[in-house]
């Protein structure tokens, strides 16, 4: 089975220009949901918004093109795709030809399908694929029709609060996360520009936006921007940190509906934006930050 510690992450690697599939690094995402009490089918709806800024392949004259590349992978596909892996794979394509940017799409599209359905360490090979990866490519004639907006919703940050230190590798506190059950239920939709995690193998630090709708009993406010905090110095991939957030709100708070949005910088030129939900509902649209 393939681990984080056996990826790419926090190695040297060689360089690689030429269109390479195998460069993918798939992760199960089964063992870090159960450590948040989820076994088998998640309990929630949702996908991974991937930006790929670094985006490059030759036509067939030899000519360089670029592009910005939206991807869109299923949270219920078997696995991630481990960001360096990631990069290196896109690397990959930089002295590829191809006849046109559908033909890049449908190349990314198949082998991104490939590795998520991909039974890591099993005799049985690929899964059948049940929910597609989205790949959309953006030529540069697109780029000014690129957005940048805000998450939408009552900024937390705005509360004066003490915030508890935590020592580094510490895990996040959901015993601060409280609800007031015994007072009629509201609707509420909540953001922070103060989550921050690190890196599940390297330690680096990951910065991130977090968007927080809910229906039911009312959370206590200064409670969560305490708990979202409290992932300062927390190690965990990006769609690991807003499973937990998610399953540890929908634990303690008992929502009614709940959806958690987080918009992390980019990395290697690339970010990643995990979304889940508890009802089925549009994704949203892959629209960056200011600090993307």
């Amino acid at each position: 089975m393939n681990t984080p510690e056996q990826s790419q992450l926090g190695k040297s690697s060689a360089y690689v220009d030429h269109y390479d599939a195998s460069l993918l690094f798939p992760i199960p995402r089964a063992g870090k949901r159960l450590e948040i009490g989820i076994d088998g089918a998640p309990t929630f709806f949702g996908a991974d918004l991937w930006t790929a800024f670094e985006l490059s392949w030759l036509n067939p004259r030899g000519k360089p093109q670029v592009a910005i590349a939206h991807i869109t992978v299923p949270c219920d596909s078997i696995n991630i795709i481990e960001s360096k892996s990631f990069k290196l794979y896109l690397n990959s394509f930089n002295n590829s030809v191809f006849v046109d940017a559908e033909a890049v799409a449908a190349c990314m599209r198949a082998d991104l399908n490939a590795a998520i359905w991909q039974q890591v360490g099993s005799a049985l090979g690929a899964s059948p694929v049940q929910s597609s990866v989205g790949v959309k490519i953006l030529l540069p004639e697109m780029f000014d029709r690129e957005p940048v907006h805000e998450l939408d919703g009552l900024n937390l940050d705005r509360l004066d609060i003490e915030c508890p230190q935590s020592a580094p590798g510490s895990a996040p506190t959901p015993d601060l996360l409280t609800a007031a059950f015994d007072e009629a239920p509201v609707s509420e939709v909540f953001t922070s520009n103060l989550l921050k995690s690190n890196c599940l193998v390297t330690g680096q630090p990951d910065w991130g936006s977090v968007r927080i709708s809910y229906e039911g009993s009312q959370i206590d406010q200064a409670g969560l921007l305490q708990y979202i905090v409290s992932f300062r110095n927390h190690n965990e991939f990006h769609e690991q940190c807003v499973e937990r957030i998610f399953m540890d709100i929908w634990t303690r708070c008992k929502p009614i509906k709940l959806s958690v949005y987080a918009r992390y910088t980019r990395r290697g030129g690339l970010d990643i934006n995990p979304f889940r939900t508890s009802y089925p509902q549009a994704v949203p649209q892959n629209i960056r930050t200011a600090r993307q």
